[in-house]
């Protein structure tokens, strides 16, 4: 029987290609996105994901973790007073004397992926995708994005699930480049997609994921399909 494969899907670059590789590897009617709302100030990025799930042609599923995240002063979150740093993560994290920037999401990965890896079992998947690169990982930016801690997390559902259900990171070893460089062979729709962290009509371009964002489709030599379509 062919596997099926549950993707943690927000409708950014990493989920989408994420997301394509899956459709690849397995067919679509054997991927399903698993989206997770967790408090953030928009819903551009969710709102993206509809899009792709419409122009891929999936039903995906939908869960709201934001009580999770109450006490939580994460800059990305709509109840924290704290303003989203406009400048690169190197930038961020040279002002970050316990290397963690104000974006990142208390353990967000880990409650995903858990949360994933229940559902996913239920519905006979056997495995999980999710996006982590290791330019996000750098520096302990967001810790839950490196390969110990993904190397952790898929020995701990692979224990869980009694050896059913394993994690797969794709991306793990490689470079935001990396990822574009790959979705652009799988013509993953990057002109659906959003990354800026603010919520406006337009992309901020300063933000450090806007900037990563920028850089990766620079170091392929393509114009970011979104910015051509207003989005990003």
């Amino acid at each position: 029987m062919k596997e099926k494969a549950m993707v943690l899907f927000s409708g950014g670059v990493d989920s989408t290609t994420c997301l394509g590789l899956a459709i690849r590897q397995y067919g679509k009617e054997n991927v399903i996105p698993l989206s997770i709302t967790y408090g953030q100030k928009h819903k551009k990025e969710l709102e993206a994901a509809a899009q792709i799930l419409n122009y891929y042609g999936l039903a995906g599923k939908e869960f709201d973790l934001t009580p999770v995240f109450a006490e939580s002063s994460c800059s990305l979150l709509s109840h924290s007073r704290r303003e989203i740093p406009k400048e690169s993560y190197a930038g961020q994290l040279e002002k970050q004397p316990d290397g963690l920037v104000s974006t990142y999401v208390p353990f967000r990965n880990g409650l995903f992926l858990s949360c994933a890896a229940s559902v996913a079992l239920s519905m006979e998947c056997t495995c999980i995708y999710y996006g982590a690169h290791q330019d996000d990982a750098t520096g302990s930016a967001y810790p839950d994005c490196s390969r110990a801690f993904f190397d952790s997390m898929n020995n701990a559902v692979m224990e869980g699930s009694g050896k059913i259900l394993r994690i797969e990171a794709p991306f793990i070893g490689c470079s935001k480049a990396d990822v574009v460089k790959e979705g652009l062979k799988l013509q993953v729709p990057y002109e659906l997609t959003w990354s800026c962290y603010e919520g406006g009509d337009s992309p901020c371009g300063r933000c450090g994921t806007c900037i990563d964002r920028q850089k990766a489709f620079e170091a392929n030599h393509v114009k970011d399909p979104a910015l051509q379509s207003g989005r990003n």
